[in-house]
């Protein structure tokens, strides 16, 4: 058996052992040294952030039994993507695949900031009222089936190697659970880590209540993007534990941490004027 066909055969187990190997390693740091006191019960999050987890994963392999290295593999028999009519060394191609496909996440994440409709999809992930592992999986299963299409249509374009795709799901995994933790991180390693990883510090920021704040630090993994394109920001105004997570309208526990209230919150309200270059809250905003 080839490298790439043991990949193949075991791909599903691989990244089911990065995702729950990080949410028990991260669970357990929380426990043992949270960084913030949680403002809802932790066994009433867990159990409904990963309700929401577990509906989600089910309707995936329903939609999409292949799933991404399926299409992989297809668009390789195919021939089709830039890296089927390039020719490069094997491991930039994993490298340079692993980094354009991060890069498309960096550009979803800012135009579901900044497109109203899929704004009302995303705020289901910001109206947690608290910050902790099960934060980083929490999505509608709407905006999941969507970003899955955006990962296909990626695929596709690209024609990376399977290896590299596994890496990137792999990656995309481990540090949404590492960055959405409720952990502290000396000063001085958060200050170096967060020049090769989004660290939990810089993504907390983009959960603040304030809405320039919430604008900014879009990376999952890795936190160039931000710093190049003017996303970044440092640190929160009011502090960690001082600041507010989630969103201004929507602080209903029933609403916000119950499973039926995430699947019903795309479609509460009207369509807000929300924008991503807004600065402050006003009367008008998410009413």
């Amino acid at each position: 058996m080839s490298f790439e066909e043991f990949l193949l055969a075991n791909e599903k187990v691989i990244r089911m052992s990065f995702f729950f190997g990080m949410l028990v390693l991260i669970g357990l740091w929380e426990l043992a040294a949270p960084k913030r006191a949680l403002t809802i019960s932790k066994s009433v999050r867990w159990i409904n952030n990963l309700g929401l987890v577990f509906f989600n994963s089910f309707l995936l392999r329903v939609l999409f039994p292949a799933a991404a290295v399926g299409i992989t593999v297809f668009a390789n028999e195919q021939g089709w993507g830039l890296f089927n009519y390039v020719e490069v060394p094997f491991w930039f191609e994993v490298v340079a695949a692993v980094i354009i496909m991060d890069f498309v996440i960096y550009i979803q994440h800012v135009m579901v900031h900044a497109i109203p409709m899929l704004w009302r999809l995303h705020r289901v992930h910001h109206a947690d009222l608290d910050y902790d592992v099960t934060t980083g999986a929490r999505f509608h299963p709407i905006e999941i089936v969507l970003s899955m299409l955006i990962k296909f249509a990626t695929i596709l374009l690209l024609g990376p190697a399977v290896i590299a795709v596994i890496i990137f799901e792999v990656m995309l995994n481990a540090t949404a659970m590492f960055n959405h933790g409720n952990i502290s991180l000396p000063k001085t390693v958060d200050k170096y880590l967060r020049l090769l990883l989004v660290t939990p510090d810089m993504h907390r920021v983009h959960h603040s209540i304030e809405d320039d704040e919430a604008n900014s630090n879009f990376g999952f993994s890795l936190p160039w993007w931000d710093r190049l394109l003017g996303t970044y920001r440092d640190q929160p105004r009011a502090g960690h534990q001082a600041m507010t997570i989630g969103i201004n309208k929507y602080r209903d526990p029933k609403q916000v941490s119950w499973l039926p209230g995430m699947l019903m919150l795309p479609f509460i309200g009207k369509m807000s004027g929300y924008v991503i270059n807004r600065r402050q809250w006003t009367d008008t905003e998410e009413k």
